[in-house]
């Protein structure tokens, strides 16, 4: 926070303008206090839940909190399971069912292993695992829906059709035919297929929601296949870009500060941040030869705790900088290795010249 700062330069103290420092690394504090989603992974009993992110919102919620606390140098969670409507009938699955109707029949079932080494590649997706009996979870959820079929294409269309949407992750999932209760613990099963889709790209270390007891029925997972999009993130008004990088920047000046957002991958949180961060600086922290600190450049990427993306890394500076730059791939946080994915560069234009 520049709060010190601020204070400083308005009584007159900061005379002048401080030395920006070399980057050294990820602000572990800002990282660790950003709050977490509500809903990491496709809540229960619910046929479809539609991606309902709005990137417009989410840059002009990043911009509020820049212009009071602008960036300076310094397990999951689901829904509560419902308990209503026990024994009531929920929606048949498309898939073809196992007998004998146990779980362990299911996670054997060779139908399912055929059905996801055979589903197609879509369009513009690379595949990132295959035929696993674990769905994500994780913090850059976006929404999910049940499909007719192992539909891959299907699955890519919902993606294509949502805002930060770059992975998909499409299974079969054992569930209850009727709702779990004291009156009816384990019913008969029903198999559906499931399109969940990620505001990031998607590992098989993301796939980790293996099963789940509702009552005694037991909810379980198999021919689980990932599918991560190669286009980068969107452009945006005032900036040029996005242009790709290797890691993230290391820069030996220039470096103002970051600001880390739980949640999908969106870029567009640090364009709002670092315009509003320039307005901060020219209102508040003019220093004494009648420069600012303007934000002319920014990197985003997703930053990702051992393999599992948690959200966007916005990484802001005065000056442009270029991939040869880019060479910060990841960090150690304790036992936690950090790492730097779908890392992109944005300059701001035209630039900022940082005087009044």
């Amino acid at each position: 926070m520049r709060s010190a700062v601020v204070l400083a330069a308005l009584a007159g103290i900061a005379t002048a303008s401080p030395l920006l420092p070399r980057q050294s690394s990820f602000d572990w504090d800002d990282i660790e206090s950003a709050p977490q989603p509500a809903v990491q992974s496709p809540p229960e009993f619910v046929k479809s839940d539609p991606v309902d992110y709005s990137p417009s919102a989410a840059a002009s919620s990043a911009a509020q909190e820049a212009s009071t606390d602008p960036p300076s140098v310094s397990k999951r969670s689901i829904l509560n399971k419902r308990t209503d409507n026990a024994c009531s009938s929920q929606p048949a699955g498309a898939a073809p069912t196992t007998s004998p109707d146990t779980d362990q029949a299911f996670l054997q079932n060779p139908t399912y292993d055929s059905i996801a080494e055979n589903a197609p590649i879509p369009q513009g997706y690379s595949q990132s695992f295959s035929d696993l009996h674990g769905a994500v979870e994780g913090p850059t959820y976006l929404g999910y829906y049940t499909l007719t079929s192992y539909d891959t294409v299907k699955c890519q269309q919902y993606c294509d059709a949502a805002p930060a949407c770059y992975g998909i992750n499409v299974y079969l999932e054992r569930d209850a035919s009727v709702v779990p209760g004291s009156a009816c613990p384990n019913p008969p099963s029903t198999v559906n297929y499931k399109c969940s889709l990620w505001g990031s790209a998607v590992t098989d270390s993301m796939a980790t929601q293996t099963s789940q007891y509702q009552n005694d029925f037991h909810v379980v997972i198999a021919g689980s296949n990932g599918y991560s999009k190669n286009a980068p993130p969107p452009s945006y008004a005032g900036f040029s870009g996005p242009t790709e990088l290797g890691g993230a920047i290391q820069a030996p000046s220039g470096y103002i500060g970051s600001r880390f957002f739980s949640g999908p991958y969106d870029p567009s949180q640090c364009a709002a941040t670092c315009q509003e961060t320039t307005q901060f600086d020219k209102d508040h922290i003019v220093h004494s030869d009648g420069t600012y600190d303007a934000c002319n450049f920014f990197n985003s990427f997703v930053l990702s705790d051992n393999d599992v993306p948690q959200g966007t890394e916005c990484q802001f500076y005065t000056q442009v900088w270029d991939k040869s730059y880019s060479t910060n791939y990841g960090q150690y946080n304790g036992n936690d290795y950090w790492s730097v994915s779908s890392s992109y560069g944005y300059a701001l234009s035209p630039q900022d010249p940082g005087h009044v």
